[in-house]
This record gives C-alpha cells, structure tokens and sequence, in this order.
C-alpha cells in the first residue's frame, strides 16, 4: 500500500485557452461522467533557493482546492513519474514547434465568414 501512495502523476490539461501541467498524488475517473478527479496537487520543494514565478501562480490558483474535476476532452496526457517537477502554464497559440495536437473546437460566431 505505502507503494501506491508514493506515486506522483503529472497531468496536463488544457483550460482556458492555456496548457496546464500540474502534479498530483492521485488521479482517477470521476462519478461525475466524462470528468477526471485530481487530488493532493503537489508544488516543487519549499526549500528551493529559486522561486519559478509561474509556479507560485498555479500554487496560489489551487491553495484551497481539494479535489478538481477535470473534462476529460481537456485532458492532453497523464504520467506517471518519478518525482514532482515544477507546475506550468503555458500560453496555447498555436506553436508550430508544438507536439500537441488539439480536438477541434465548434465554430464560433464569426462575422466575417
């Protein structure tokens, strides 16, 4: 059992027109269909001499989050790692030097079709 609680998971997703990386000891299919649950979201170590910026953003974005539901058509990947790295956000626009492919969205109500 202590096996199963030592695992970390990073999980990216995207909200909000942003990519979210994020790392979490649990991560499993919620009763809620078509969600992902994510609990205990983990930050790198307090005793690191370099603060990452973004990462104190995301920290203050889920400090007083439980547990999140997650739609799993935002959902980009799930792995399971080693150790906690650093939380990210990153802008989503389109990058071709990008290795993610997107579901495509419904059109929205463009006036100059």
């Amino acid at each position: 059992m202590s096996e199963r609680s030592d695992r970390i998971y990073r999980i990216s997703f995207v909200n909000q027109d942003r990519i979210y990386e994020i790392f979490a000891k649990q991560v499993y299919e919620s009763d809620l269909y078509g969600f992902v649950v994510v609990e205990e979201i983990v930050f790198g170590t307090q005793s690191s001499l370099v603060i990452d910026p973004g990462e104190e953003r995301l920290k203050t974005e889920f400090e007083a989050v439980k547990r999140s539901f997650i739609p799993i058509h935002s959902v980009i990947r799930i792995d399971e790692v080693e150790k906690t790295g650093i939380s990210k956000v990153h802008a989503l626009d389109g990058n071709p030097a990008s290795n993610i492919s997107h579901f495509p969205r419904p059109a929205g109500n463009k006036k100059n079709d």
